[in-house]
């Protein structure tokens, strides 16, 4: 009771400094000494300033009140998150800074003559939240070495989280030992981008599914499913004349989800033996295509071998039109003269690869997954799941 009683009247009475307490009451506890001189004490905590929330009330000091837009400023220029693009994929990553109302952080990236690369950010990070939009798309080795000094540039600059955002995941496809004495490429650049630095990784429409595994971090995994199955959608193609079909064995699992969820259509499957490396052969068909909307659901589509031999075998069992629908468009040589053949009623692919203007030709058409991957930034950044609609397909967990 009496040292409530005191506490009250030394912040009462500013005059009463601790040593007259002290002196009046020598057994007053340690823990109560303080200085009560202050008129008004520095009220900032983190470098930041307090802002009260009735700032009308006049007991403030008025410069709280008059400077009140003051808050929204700080709020404005000094937000923790920070998007920066490397050289793979500069449009994807504007599009999606667009979609968050962000603009892209500086960098400055340049190759010395030997070959070499430099990269220095422009401005400050440190204590930031960074992603890094990268895909480690043809030259993949390049693009890869690329994202690493750029990892391993924000983590010098003291960034606190570093997520590499990957839209395609070169050497992905490297995820086993299908011979003797072969690689596991996939394992090693998981291993490359954990020790460079990285936190969290960001990537969409992964090869495998046991890719993830591979990282000693954190993965997001989104599926460019959404952005085609929107696109499909707005066709006006009916629900009955369509059938999904997987190009091959390996992607029956990805075909069926995407059957089920185009209307819960019927699922074919072609069946092939491949003889080498980007080397395809198809045998048969299994399931029935015959005066149907055939749809091929792959998540890549690079020399299109695959696709293409797969196209022509089903207009042989007589479908009516062949959509190619993929989420990665490596679009090595020679695939455009494949897939403008005149096979393909239309190739559905998305941006995560950037296309070369010389590669576009009349059936291809070009999707952007851009608002998928800032939504799912956004959700990462706030530590947000993507488990309820609209986006429980993100596959954000």
């Amino acid at each position: 009771m009496a040292s409530s009683s005191l506490l009250w009247l030394c912040s009462s009475n500013p005059l009463i400094s601790s040593a007259t307490l002290l002196k009046a009451h020598p057994r007053f506890p340690i823990r109560h000494r303080f200085r009560c001189s202050l008129v008004e004490p520095l009220k900032f905590e983190n470098g930041k300033p307090h802002f009260p929330l009735l700032t009308s009330d006049p007991a403030f000091p008025t410069f709280l009140s008059a400077n009140s837009h003051f808050q929204n400023d700080i709020n404005k220029h000094d937000t923790r998150l920070r998007i920066f693009s490397g050289t793979a994929n500069p449009a994807l990553a504007q599009e999606i800074a667009c979609y968050m109302g962000l603009e892209l952080g500086k960098i400055k990236i340049k190759r010395f003559a030997d070959g070499e690369i430099y990269v220095q950010l422009q401005e400050s990070v440190r204590g930031c939240d960074v992603f890094l939009v990268q895909p480690t798309c043809p030259p993949a080795n390049e693009n890869l070495m690329e994202l690493l000094i750029m990892i391993d540039a924000c983590r010098r600059a003291s960034a606190k989280n570093i997520t590499a955002v990957i839209p395609y995941f070169g050497y992905a496809r490297a995820d086993r030992k299908t011979q003797g004495r072969e690689s596991i490429a996939a394992k090693l650049v998981a291993n490359l981008i954990t020790e460079a630095g990285a936190n969290r990784v960001l990537a969409c429409d992964l090869h495998s599914g046991q890719s993830m595994g591979y990282f000693d971090i954190p993965v997001d995994h989104v599926y460019g499913q959404p952005v085609i199955l929107d696109y499909l959608a707005s066709k006006t193609i009916c629900s009955d004349d369509l059938v999904v079909v997987s190009p091959d064995v390996g992607g029956v699992a990805r075909a069926r989800a995407f059957a089920k969820k185009l209307s819960d259509a019927p699922l074919a499957i072609v069946d092939k033996r491949r003889h080498g490396h980007n080397v395809a052969e198809v045998m048969n068909l299994i399931g029935d295509v015959k005066g149907k909307v055939a749809v091929m659901v792959d998540d890549m589509i690079d020399t299109a071998g695959t696709i293409a031999k797969g196209a022509a075998l089903l207009h042989q069992e007589g479908a009516r039109e062949v959509y190619a629908c993929s989420t990665h468009a490596v679009f090595s040589p020679p695939a455009i003269e494949r897939l403008s053949s005149g096979l393909f009623q239309e190739v559905i692919i998305t941006n995560t690869i950037p296309v070369s203007e010389q590669n576009y030709f009349p059936q291809l058409t070009v999707l952007s997954v851009a608002n998928l991957l800032g939504e799912t930034i956004w959700r990462v950044h706030d530590d947000c799941s993507g488990g309820f609609e609209p986006y429980a397909t993100l596959g954000i967990d």
